[in-house]
């Protein structure tokens, strides 16, 4: 199993996850964490034009869910909620046997050899449903002060 699951790449990516620790002030933060096996992803964000400005990770998984968080933080500057959920949707279809996720995202190919182990998904799900879960919590906090400020 260690062969087929820990590849080069994913080793690579867990080992190089950009925007390693939280932000101060975030617009929204989110902590997501996999009850089979504890694996822990926490997610901050600031929000410009209700897209990611800026991001921080706090990762304490194994190397798959660490690699799927570097490839979160390689490219959720500039994305959009949509962006966020779409990857995450396309993440988890592909982990079921669905194709890649194509576009920004399309590096989470490197994951496609955890379809076999389903006791991994959720620690690959973690960053993508952490950076949905707060970028809505950055979006409501941004409305809540338009409306009110």
């Amino acid at each position: 199993m260690k062969d087929a699951l820990y590849s080069s790449e994913i080793l690579r990516l867990a080992a190089e996850i950009p925007h390693i620790g939280r932000l101060d002030r975030p617009d929204g933060s989110a902590r997501r964490v996999s009850r089979l096996c504890g694996s822990a992803v926490e997610v901050s964000l600031r929000l410009e034009n209700d897209r990611i400005a800026e991001i921080g990770l706090e990762v304490k998984a194994c190397a798959l869910g660490q690699a799927s968080a570097s490839l979160l933080g390689a490219n959720a500057i500039g994305a959009s909620v949509d962006d966020i959920r779409d990857a995450r949707e396309a993440l988890a279809a592909m982990l079921k046997g669905a194709p890649a996720p194509e576009g920004r995202f399309a590096g989470l190919s490197a994951l496609e050899s955890a379809r076999d182990y389903p006791a991994r998904h959720a620690s690959i799900r973690l960053a993508f449903e952490a950076a949905e879960e707060a970028f809505k919590q950055a979006l409501d906090t941004t409305t809540l002060t338009t409306a009110t400020g």
